[in-house]
């Protein structure tokens, strides 16, 4: 007897190799917010192997909650905080590489033993399973089998929502202002410093970077240094107006090697090196800032043991 092809192994081995290559893509991608749009191609395959298995309700839970809701908000944060920011290799956590070879070995037989008893048995119990559907027989288990780990996971995803709020959340101390007093702290500002009363400029820069941490620049080409969070200024993580005209000035230099820049009359050679040259000088002024912060902090540290020692 000849076995008939179905639309479960149709899905299966037109989706598997692309959800591999997407599964590589995310470990090997440099950039962040591809390994995100790699793990939302994953998802959604994912939810066409639940379709094709008929779980529609497994399918809706998918695309809705993984990959349109908790997908989304990675990828959304990834771009708010940059898509060219560097992450450091220091590792923080001792012996984190041994645990990653063993939870890999421990995947791969399981990734093995999983397949293994696909091709050599036969599944078990899913007719009788859906027998009054798939939504109707996953909601008899979670609430008459799995009611408690329900009502725990349900429980403790709340406290963690709680949590949250509480430690988000601060006393105002001062009294929140109108925005008729804004408007007039504002007008005032601009009689007194000339500081502009309008709104700060946006961040990043159309079609090349569209992360907080890129300034925006002005018609003549000079950085908007507003457009940049303070914190993100401390944190040594902004991008340099300089570096973001780079791609033009490499597309300048092939077409005319001794073209000048738009911004200071030099040439794109020069540009470029002194660009390069800025940028270790902000390297070596963010070593020397941590150095000192953590010799502020000994030296705090010290002092506070001092005076345990005296009481």
């Amino acid at each position: 007897m000849i076995a008939l092809v179905t639309g479960q192994a149709v899905a299966f081995w037109l989706l598997a190799p692309f959800m591999v290559l997407a599964a590589l893509g995310i470990v090997l991608s440099r950039k962040p917010v591809h390994s995100a749009l790699f793990m939302a191609f994953v998802m959604i395959a994912l939810a066409v192997q639940y379709g094709a298995l008929d779980s529609p309700f497994l399918l809706a839970v998918q695309i809705i909650v993984y990959t349109g809701a908790i997908m989304m908000l990675f990828l959304f944060v990834v771009m708010l905080v940059g898509v060219d920011t560097t992450d450091s290799v220091v590792e923080t956590i001792k012996g984190q590489r041994v645990l990653a070879v063993l939870a890999a070995i421990a995947l791969l037989v399981l990734v093995v033993v999983g397949l293994g008893h696909a091709v050599a048995g036969t599944p078990h119990g899913l007719a009788e399973a859906n027998s009054l559907g798939n939504a109707q027989g996953i909601a008899y288990l979670l609430f008459n089998r799995y009611v408690l780990v329900l009502e725990a996971a349900a429980a403790l995803l709340l406290i963690a929502t709680i949590g949250a709020m509480v430690l988000a959340h601060r006393e105002r101390t001062t009294p929140k202002k109108s925005q008729p007093e804004q408007s007039r702290e504002r007008m005032q500002a601009y009689a007194r410093t000339g500081a502009h009363p309008g709104g700060l400029p946006a961040s990043g820069v159309f079609a090349r970077h569209n992360g907080v941490d890129a300034p925006s620049l002005l018609p003549d080409g000079s950085v908007a240094e507003p457009s940049v969070s303070r914190t993100l200024k401390l944190r040594g993580v902004m991008l340099r107006g300089d570096n973001l005209a780079d791609p033009v000035r490499e597309s300048l230099a092939a077409i005319e090697p001794e073209s000048e820049d738009t911004v200071g009359g030099r040439t794109v050679a020069q540009a470029h090196a002194e660009g390069e040259a800025q940028v270790r000088a902000d390297g070596a002024a963010q070593a020397e800032r941590e150095q000192l912060e953590a010799a502020v902090s000994a030296g705090a540290g010290t002092e506070s043991a001092e005076g345990t020692e005296e009481r």
